[in-house]
């Protein structure tokens, strides 16, 4: 969506926030008519921003100004500037008072060879100001600008969309920054758009989520991450059902795009001996399977998570999360899946 010649990409709406004064927007990930119908934790995590830009490109110097609506303690956050693919060495601070981040594009970028700036996936004009999720900053609301800027042209941004559904490792929980996730290292290998649906412990295939993906067509491949968050709240039935219709619902109203569902990632439940969920979550991996194998749709492909996280060394201490190494390779190796379908 645009607003004030701003690109705000993964963003479904721009809520007003009376909480942030009368000009704060608050950066939504989807449309509070989907939010509304989403499972409880879910509709709190499609307020954090894993995954949003604002994209502008600057005549001189811009302004933006932004605030943070603290989040279980986290009353800050951070936002990085890249300037198309390359990564300033700056990162910015914001807090619950409104903070103006200043940018201009750096000259050095503007002399890069123009047979170089040809194979970049985005334009270096391309000011990205990118955002976290949860455990790495709260719910930003936008303030407004000042500047000349306009939105990057169509030439200027990528002509692929990855669009990612999956838990709090798809939202990219234990990253240290946007651009280190798995979904994020994806994107950036298949020089694609990246659409984040992450939500922490809260991915339920909820209906409402799976008719949403299914409705949009501003993505070209998508990845279901399905779902350890359902470990001990579901029973194997109730996750088939769910994730059944999740799959056939995405599938079904893009025959011609990429679905690719993919089985629960390596966790402390396999790791640690006798664990009481071991067996259920092994369980909900072959429900997937068989979803996967019995469905009709040509444009189906299953992935395990076994093989894209495939170094359990790479967990945080948890034995849930991967940390950043473990994110880079995960990245590596799904970008190795899907660029031969897309």
């Amino acid at each position: 969506m645009h607003h004030e010649d701003i690109a705000f990409h993964n963003v479904g709406e721009l809520v007003a926030d009376a909480g942030r004064g009368p000009d704060g927007r608050l950066l939504q990930r989807v449309p509070e008519s989907v939010r509304a119908d989403l499972n409880d934790g879910a509709k709190r995590r499609v307020r954090h921003p894993a995954g949003v830009e604002l994209r502008f490109v600057p005549e001189g110097s811009v302004e933006v100004t932004l605030s943070v609506e603290p989040q279980n303690g986290v009353e800050t956050s951070t936002v990085r500037v890249f300037w198309g693919p390359f990564q300033e060495r700056v990162e910015h601070e914001i807090g619950p008072e409104p903070t103006t981040i200043e940018v201009s594009m750096p000259e050095k970028l503007d002399r890069i060879d123009p047979d170089e700036r040809a194979t970049l996936a985005f334009d270096p004009r391309v000011c990205r100001l990118r955002f976290p999720g949860e455990h790495r900053g709260g719910w930003v609301s936008y303030h407004g600008a000042a500047g000349e800027r306009r939105p990057p042209r169509e030439a200027e941004c990528p002509d692929l969309t990855y669009l990612a559904y999956g838990t709090s490792i798809t939202e990219g929980e234990a990253a240290l920054g946007e651009h280190l996730t798995y979904v994020g290292q994806t994107a950036n290998r298949l020089g694609a758009n990246l659409v984040n649906l992450g939500t922490c412990g809260s991915n339920y295939c909820d209906a409402a989520m799976a008719d949403h993906i299914a409705a949009r067509e501003d993505w070209d491949v998508a990845t279901l991450a399905l779902s350890v968050n359902m470990v001990g709240t579901f029973t194997p039935a109730e996750f088939r059902e769910r994730a059944a219709n999740m799959v056939e619902t995405v599938a079904a109203a893009h025959p011609e795009k990429p679905v690719v569902p993919i089985t629960i990632y390596p966790n402390s439940r396999d790791l640690v001996p006798d664990h009481e969920e071991g067996a259920v979550c092994e369980r909900f991996r072959e429900e997937l399977r068989e979803i996967v194998a019995e469905t009709d749709r040509d444009n189906v492909t299953l992935l395990e998570g076994a093989d894209l996280l495939t170094d359990v060394g790479g967990l945080t201490t948890d034995l849930v999360h991967p940390g950043d190494n473990a994110m880079v390779r995960m990245g590596e190796r799904l970008a190795d899946e899907l660029e031969p379908l897309v």
